[in-house]
């Protein structure tokens, strides 16, 4: 089932525990960024508002007890997006997310999909869809996901990746 924004939204906010989202993209195309993002690649610099609405969703989240979580892949050298990205993963690890990375420069992908995914309380699955250019193109809740699959995946990527405040971006 594709879900539009309220439906997304819904979903979204009913976890219970831990969201996790595998991140494989080296830049996404989001409107709602574009200007923050412009000023970024202008200054270098990202100042988000402590009443940020990602960041209050994830203070909210964390108060009452519930988890997001989210490795990204990536390979070196970083693209602009992704500095972007990293300088905003400050700002979501400081309100209580979990971020990691998953440097695979020099390795071989350890067997995670190349499809971007949310998992909610190891249960339901959205694939998130992309155009090359890292426009989203659509959200689909999986009817019958192999759910055993995804958890291993999520498994096997949390287990490699390293924690944000721990990466090394001045190598990137």
């Amino acid at each position: 089932m594709y879900l539009d924004g309220g439906q997304w939204a819904t979903l979204f906010d009913s976890f219970e525990r831990e969201a996790f989202r595998l991140e494989t993209l080296p830049a996404y195309s989001v409107e709602g960024e574009k200007e923050e993002y412009e000023e970024f690649l202008a200054t270098g610099k990202l100042d988000l508002p402590e009443d940020d609405p990602w960041l209050l969703k994830v203070r909210a989240f964390g108060d009452s007890g519930r988890q997001i979580r989210r490795v990204h892949t990536v390979t070196r050298p970083l693209s602009e997006y992704l500095r972007y990205e990293f300088a905003a993963y400050r700002y979501n690890v400081a309100a209580g997310e979990d971020v990691r990375i998953l440097d695979l420069t020099d390795r071989d992908n350890p067997g995670l999909p190349d499809q971007d995914f949310w998992m909610f309380d190891e249960s339901r699955v959205v694939a998130m869809n992309y155009r090359a250019d890292g426009t989203q193109i659509g959200r689909e809740l999986l009817e019958n996901p192999d759910l055993a699959l995804f958890r291993r995946w999520r498994e096997l990527a949390l287990s490699l990746a390293t924690p944000f405040t721990e990466y090394d971006t001045d190598r990137s």
